[in-house]
């Protein structure tokens, strides 16, 4: 219980610090990214990812001379000791820069946070290095699911990103910790966006659609992570500085067009289920969306990459959708194409279908048998990828 309570601690922290440095970046009191994006000037769009970029480039040189900051996952399942604070400071370093507009995913600071408390609070308990490994494991899960509102998906990362087993302590202990951490951060991520569904007869339909989308799914999974793909160690040179403040720039001054592309990938989910997208926005954000977030990476930034996936995902569904009705006659609904693709995206980049298959049903709440939709997209894509690895 005591990992899961300082989890959703740890997502109240990081989610109330990423709404104020968005708030201060884009200078708006209410509303949501997407509309302190748009009713921003066009200077301040373009340097206000700038100024964050280089001002978390800077902590990242600093931090990166003096302390080197392991990967949480890495860390974990070596069963090596946790670095506390050069974790902590990276973590708000992720938030900093995804609240100023970064095209990263924000899931990874919550993760390393909970992780964190959870190692410094059981640091004095007799635990053998199995049971640590499952705590900490459970922690990082749970600090997902209560940034993003989703128990059963954070849970879920748990179980199967993070530990590969069902073994019924780990499931036990994931389900746990991840609703507890969901229910202390629910008073601050308890806000839900309207989305326009279509009508329960239709689920026929999107059944075979999931099956005709899912290749596509592969293909900009496949491509995701290529053009994301980085095998070095992050920098300490005092490179990044400017490195990361230049891919700041360019994603302010392509948001001046498109103002879904700052941040973790939210607006363009917004944007993509309530249909406010033309053919030609959705293939300017799905070409932009993988580049920007591999330039963030390239120069030296350390952030999630669950998001952005998802989000590029959503702007393939959305072409798909788009190009449907315009070209076919047919009248799909774009929403619930769009989060069918980001289902079958995820399960590509995180090798975790039922993972994202829940894990978008959950984000979403649609009606329930499109979760049903969602995970036939996600296994199908999953199984073609894997054949096609062992063909290779």
């Amino acid at each position: 219980m005591a990992i899961g309570l300082l989890a959703g601690v740890a997502g109240i922290a990081t989610t109330l610090l990423l709404h104020g440095i968005e708030h201060l970046t884009y200078r708006y009191s209410f509303g949501s990214l997407l509309d302190g994006v748009d009713d921003s000037g066009h200077l301040r769009r373009a340097v206000g990812p700038m100024i964050g970029g280089a001002l978390a480039g800077l902590g990242w040189w600093v931090l990166r001379r003096h302390h080197p900051v392991p990967r949480l996952s890495a860390t974990i399942a070596a069963r090596r000791p946790l670095p506390r604070l050069p974790m902590a400071i990276d973590a708000g370093l992720q938030v900093l820069l995804v609240g100023a507009g970064a095209s990263l995913g924000r899931e990874g600071a919550p993760r390393q946070l909970a992780a964190v408390f959870g190692d410094a609070a059981t640091a004095r308990w007799s635990l053998t290095a199995r049971d640590r490994e499952i705590l900490l494991s459970c922690a990082a899960g749970a600090g997902l699911g209560a940034v993003y509102g989703v128990p059963l998906g954070g849970a879920l990362f748990t179980i199967s990103v993070l530990m590969h087993s069902w073994h019924p302590r780990v499931v036990g202990t994931a389900l746990i910790t991840s609703s507890l951490a969901v229910a202390v951060a629910s008073p601050v991520t308890h806000l839900r966006h309207p989305l326009d569904w279509p009508d329960a007869d239709l689920s026929y339909l999107f059944v075979g659609l999931a099956l005709v989308i899912a290749p596509l799914a592969v293909g900009v999974g496949v491509a995701f992570n290529r053009i994301t793909a980085t095998s070095t160690t992050p920098s300490s040179s005092w490179t990044l500085i400017p490195g990361i403040a230049a891919a700041g720039l360019l994603t302010g001054v392509c948001s001046i067009w498109w103002p879904e592309l700052p941040g973790n990938g939210r607006s363009i989910l917004v944007v993509s289920v309530d249909s406010d997208l033309t053919i030609t926005a959705a293939l300017a954000i799905l070409a932009l969306k993988p580049v920007l977030t591999a330039l963030f990476l390239r120069a030296g930034a350390v952030g999630g990459l669950l998001t952005p996936a998802l989000a590029t995902g959503a702007a393939a569904g959305s072409v798909a959708a788009l190009a449907l009705n315009e070209f076919t006659g047919l009248h799909v609904n774009t929403a619930a194409v769009a989060l069918t693709c980001a289902a079958g995206v995820l399960a590509i980049t995180q090798r975790a279908p039922a993972f994202a298959a829940l894990f978008v049903w959950e984000l979403a709440h649609p009606p329930v048998w499109l979760l049903a939709v969602f995970a036939i997209a996600a296994f199908a894509a999953h199984r073609i990828w894997r054949s096609s690895v062992r063909a290779a």
